[in-house]
């Protein structure tokens, strides 16, 4: 086969003449879902929608500048006490981080949108336990 001189950014690469564009594709592994790389990128958000550098609430959750990144870069894994303090800091609920990342997961794995656990209690429950709906009804 032969050799075709291709420029990309002025670096000269050669590239085989004759073969086909699209080569067939592999098949595609599944990924893998890495729970502390959905967490980062939560914090990281949340952090954003907010204005706020990662200076400010490192110092607001008590946590090293250094440590706070690497969480939010899922390079570290942050313990329930950090993600608490952080997630004070930010002052967003921890279980709204949490559902948060979990609807993250729930679109990488496909669960069709839905087909997620409710965020709604059933009426009955509501009126057994005194809810809102009870009131309501």
């Amino acid at each position: 086969m032969a050799k075709q001189p291709v420029s990309v950014n002025g670096v000269v690469r050669w590239r085989d003449v004759g073969m086909s564009e699209s080569a067939p594709a592999k098949p595609l592994e599944p990924k893998v879902i890495v729970l502390r790389h959905e967490i980062g990128e939560v914090l990281r958000e949340a952090r954003q929608r907010q204005g706020r550098t990662l200076r400010e609430v490192s110092h607001d959750a008590r946590v090293s500048l250094g440590y706070l990144s690497e969480v939010e870069r899922g390079q570290k894994e942050a313990s329930s006490e950090l993600l608490a303090s952080i997630a004070e800091a930010l002052d967003v609920p921890m279980s709204s981080l949490l559902h948060d990342v979990a609807d993250r997961i729930a679109l990488q794995e496909g669960v069709p949108f839905g087909m997620t656990v409710p965020d709604t209690v059933p009426d009955q429950m509501a009126a057994d336990y005194g809810g809102r709906a009870a009131a309501t009804a």
